[in-house]
């Protein structure tokens, strides 16, 4: 009892000499730093500031030193003496710790993100000059892999983590809260932020359209203050990199050649007109340019911000006839008064486009030099040269003819944004009211003119088609937010509702014959003239209904956990199947919060982990309804009457249900050495089951519309990314260095209906193997004499190729059987990169500036298209000027004999063709200069900047196709480089002003 009598006194002596200190902590602005940490040095005495900064701490005595601390700024040592009242400024140190990041219904703070996120700044995209945002991102985060090209108007196919389905790679992109895309006709120049959410914590919230990952783009609003003005032009030459072919001199020799080789009599050969040696390149690429101006007006006041902000964008190709232009026009706004809020962000675009007919990158290559552009010798069918069958009998198309004759256009006039209104209840509660919509009216149109460009073309007519359709979403969003601190303890929560509904509507009409005025050589294309009139139409809805909710909770910042559901209801899958539920959870741990945790040199580090599952349903409108034919006819009774009548004609399956991706992440984040340093690191497993996929069945079961849709394949993904800047801001040179990595691997766990495999072309998929890997043909090199080819056989002593010559290509016998068959192709490689890099450098001197973004993709195996034509030699295109072909005083060389109408050198699915397909690109740089500030107020500006810029100007690669950064959409045929549209050279002058 005397004891706890003089512990029990001790102890109130001790609480009667605490000094007890208050203040607040605020930022450089003076706004308050909530959850910042305030501890009495050398005890275990701390504070947590609130919301607004302020704290209070009983401290032993004047002597005792306050150290306060908080993510991303510097801390500070502050020695008590007689203060009872402290005011704290703390500084924000070099790093995006701070940086707010919108993650869908509701934002973090980024050093308090649990999922997989990168955020990408959007001068990042807008200095390079790019049609849309997903060219812009290329090599800029880990994890995102996008293959773009340069034809006018096209839109770069973009993929996050791999590929999870066999149906649809693209992401959800996500503008202002308005469910959207953004394509073509969304200006990159209006990007304020824009987050990457990759996993399926992050993702979740929006549930059965985040499979593919989520895109959240928000777009520039108005700050308060006298009306500000920004204006940018940016102007740009294009070139295409050129194919290296032969000439006529050479070309006939080659030509003769494979004719000579065939057995073929001189008579036989070619009869070559050698007054015509044309560069069919020249003929059809130019020197294409770009032109993108943009304007904004932006302003507010106490009650509310405004911005309007107008875009031209003008690109002519570098292919004859083909364009792009976009116009456009937003309005953003936004305004308060007491707990409401309202705003509102609307855009109106116009694009226009001018696509190409066929393909002439295939074209320039198949056509002869000994053909002429044009050819006034067969005046019915032209005025164009396409070869004939005596001197150039090939199967190649006239480029300028076939432009000339067919124009296509594409025009689309959209309307997309959305009004929303908030009611701030306390602050700490509000309710959110957001309704989007956005509307797309397409006109395309086609029209050919009468006249030939190929030989033996079918005598086809004048031919007009247009084609009007109008597109439209609606979108309706109810969202309660809840967002408070109890001490160290801060939760988040956002429950809601949302209703989204898909309308198509087209017509069409055709007609043929149109008439044509002789005098003057015009057509009028307009669907009042010609005959032979047919029309069409049809109609699509969709409806998606949403119930979500997400819960994230914090302890002093050190303890984080998120939890995130979403119920989604589709109109577009079977009636049995029609809900999904998609949950996930993730947390963090931040280890240097810790009180044993004492790396002075290491700022912030956090590790967190995750474990979701996200949907997709990303298939037709209808796809589980029969599809009935009513154009079916019969003739009956006595009278022979014709009755109309319908047909089922496609199998349908009413069991579709929901795609779903079920997905790890684990990871960490880190500051280093005053924050200069970031790092982070993320490994994820992902497998994706009930893979909608289209089953193919025999004709024989009376399908005969469109093969039915099935959940069958399963897939799996598992990588690791890698990314790290380092920024250093306090010498006279400024400069910082960033590079991110991805390891992508991808497996197919399982392919449904007991398939083992699916063989596409030169491709075969099998199960517990990469998707389409290249199943061909081995080539063993050439048989450089008679004694080779007898002497080859197998182990029964059978000749395997007792057809060849000397000079032929020796194909391997895998199966042993004494012939070379379809048993003996064989998976010889992956048209997969086992990694791709992005490096992003930058330096500053006073006013100057420099840039520069590489990217680079390592490890595939890709099939070169061109050479499998040019090299071929079995029938009539042109030749590569390097191309050293075997013969019997030329054994020295892997090239082997031409051989004209004969396959045997010359199959597509032999592994000939296969190359290397890594590559080290320059995407973009850039120097800039910064006119300085003193002449800047002479003429009344707060800002302006000149700079002079290059993309694709150099690549490292041993490929020897047009471009190794090719796009093919079939997800089976990845890896081949079917003469895609190549990325191009660009050099551009830019300038932005502001006053």
């Amino acid at each position: 009892m005397l004891g706890l009598i003089i512990i029990s006194s001790q102890i109130s002596i001790f609480a009667q000499n605490k000094i007890k200190v208050t203040g607040a902590v605020t930022d450089s602005t003076g706004r308050g730093v909530e959850n910042a940490t305030v501890s009495e040095k050398g005890t275990k005495t701390t504070a947590v500031t609130a919301a607004n900064g302020s704290f209070a701490i009983n401290v032993a005595s004047e002597n005792s030193v306050l150290v306060i601390s908080s993510v991303g700024y510097s801390s500070k040592e502050i020695k008590v003496g007689g203060l009872t009242n402290l005011h704290v400024q703390l500084q924000q140190m070099s790093s995006s710790l701070q940086d707010v990041v919108v993650v869908g219904y509701g934002s973090q703070k980024k050093a308090n993100l649990t999922g997989a996120v990168s955020v990408v700044r959007p001068e990042e995209i807008t200095k390079r000059q790019v049609t849309t945002v997903a060219e812009g991102l290329q090599g800029l985060a880990s994890g995102v892999n996008v293959r773009g090209g340069g034809q006018p108007g096209s839109e770069a196919v973009i993929q996050i983590r791999g590929l999870k389905s066999l149906s649809d790679s693209k992401p959800l992109y996500v503008i202002d809260g308005l469910i959207t895309t953004a394509n073509r006709d969304f200006n990159p120049d209006d990007i304020e932020s824009l987050q990457i959410l990759k996993d399926a914590s992050a993702a979740a919230i929006y549930g059965s359209r985040a499979a593919n990952g989520v895109i959240i783009i928000t777009t520039k609003k108005g700050k308060s203050g006298p009306m500000h003005i920004d204006a940018s032009a940016k102007m740009g030459v294009q070139t295409t990199p050129r194919y290296s072919l032969t000439k006529t001199p050479q070309f006939v020799s080659l030509n003769d050649s494979a004719y000579a080789n065939a057995g073929y009599t001189p008579d036989k050969w070619q009869k070559h007109n050698l007054s015509n040696n044309t560069d069919w390149q020249d003929a059809t690429f130019r020197t294409g340019s770009m032109q993108d101006y943009n304007v904004s007006f932006s302003g507010g006041g106490q009650g509310g911000t405004y911005l309007v902000s107008a875009n031209y964008f003008d690109n002519k190709g570098v292919v004859i006839s083909t364009g792009f232009k976009r116009l456009g026009l937003r309005v953003n706004s936004q305004g308060s008064k007491g707990i409401f809020s309202i705003g509102e962000n609307v855009a109106i675009t116009n694009a226009q486009s001018d696509e190409m007919s066929g393909n002439p990158y295939v074209d320039v290559v198949r056509m002869l030099p000994t053909i002429g552009v044009y050819d006034p010798s067969h005046p019915a069918k032209g005025p164009y040269g396409f070869g004939n069958p005596d001197s150039a009998n090939t199967f190649g198309t006239n480029p300028v003819a076939h432009t000339n004759l067919e124009d296509v256009n594409n025009e689309n006039f959209r309307v997309r944004g959305n009004i929303w209104s908030e009611l701030k209840f306390t602050p700490w509660l509000k309710y959110r009211l957001n309704l989007g919509y956005e509307t797309s009216n397409d006109h395309y149109k086609y029209f050919r003119k009468k006249g030939d460009w190929t030989l033996n073309q079918p005598d086809d007519p004048s031919i007009l088609n247009e084609n009007r359709a109008r597109w439209e979403t609606s979108l309706i969003e109810n969202t309660l937010n809840f967002n408070k601190s109890f001490g160290r303890h801060a939760i988040t929560a956002v429950v809601g509702q949302t209703y989204q509904h898909d309308h198509y509507e087209q017509i069409w009409g055709n007609k043929r014959n149109i008439l044509y005025n002789s005098s003057n050589g015009t057509y009028y294309p307009v669907l009042d003239q010609g005959n032979s009139p047919t029309t069409g139409g049809f109609t699509q809805d969709a409806v998606l209904l949403s119930y979500l909710g997400r819960l994230e909770y914090s302890y002093d910042d050190r303890y984080l956990l998120n939890a995130v559901i979403r119920r989604d209801g589709t109109s577009r899958l079977g009636p049995d199947y029609k809900w999904g539920d998609f949950p996930s959870v993730s947390a963090a741990w931040r280890i240097s919060k810790e009180k044993f945790f004492n790396i002075p040199w290491v700022n912030d580090l956090k590790v967190r982990a995750s474990y979701g599952t996200l949907g997709s349903s990303n298939i037709g409108y209808w796809d589980y309804i029969p599809l009935i034919n009513t154009n079916s006819t019969m003739v009956l009774g006595s009278g022979q009457t014709v009755q109309s009548g319908a047909t089922q004609v496609q199998l349908a399956n009413e069991n579709l249900k929901w795609e779903k991706l079920i997905q790890q992440n684990y990871g960490f984040d880190a500051t280093l050495f005053d924050y200069r340093l970031a790092v982070t690191a993320e490994y994820f497993i992902s497998k994706t089951q009930d893979v909608l996929s289209t089953m193919y069945i025999p004709r024989t079961t009376g399908n005969d519309g469109g093969f039915p849709r099935v959940n069958a394949v399963s897939l799996q993904n598992t990588g690791f990314e890698f990314s790290a800047t380092y920024r250093e801001n306090k010498s006279a040179v400024k400069y910082w260095a960033g590079v991110n990595l991805t390891f992508l691997k991808n497996k197919i766990l399982d392919l449904g209906y007991n398939r083992a495999e699916i063989i596409d072309g030169n491709t075969k998929s099998t199960v517990g193997e990469s998707l389409g890997m290249w199943y061909l043909y081995q080539t063993d090199g050439l048989f450089q004499n008679q004694s080779e080819i007898d002497n080859y056989k197998n182990k029964d002593g059978k000749v395997i190729q007792s057809g060849a010559k000397p000079g032929d290509i020796r194909f391997k016998d895998n199966n042993g059987d004494g012939q070379i068959s379809s048993d003996d192709r064989k998976v010889v490689a992956s048209p997969w990169p086992k990694w791709e890099m992005g490096l992003n450098l930058g330096a500053t001197y006073k006013n100057f500036e420099v840039t520069m973004n590489w990217f680079g993709s390592f490890g595939a195996t890709v099939y070169n298209g061109y050479h499998s034509v040019v090299d071929r030699f079995d029938d009539n295109s042109n030749y590569r000027t390097d191309v050293n072909p075997w013969t019997p005083t030329n054994t020295n060389t892997s090239f082997p004999r031409i051989v004209y109408a004969s396959n045997l050198n010359s199959r597509g699915d032999s592994d000939r063709w296969l190359e290397n397909g890594s590559f080290f690109r320059m995407k973009y740089v850039s120097i800039a200069y910064t006119i300085p500030s003193p002449l800047l107020k002479k003429i009344g500006f707060s800002n302006a900047q000149v700079s002079l810029s290059g993309q694709n100007l150099i690549t490292f690669t041993k490929y020897s196709g047009l471009d190794p950064e090719f796009v093919n959409t079939n997800i089976f045929q990845k890896g081949f480089d079917n003469f895609a549209f190549p990325n191009l050279k660009t050099y551009s002058l830019g300038i932005q002003f502001g006053f």
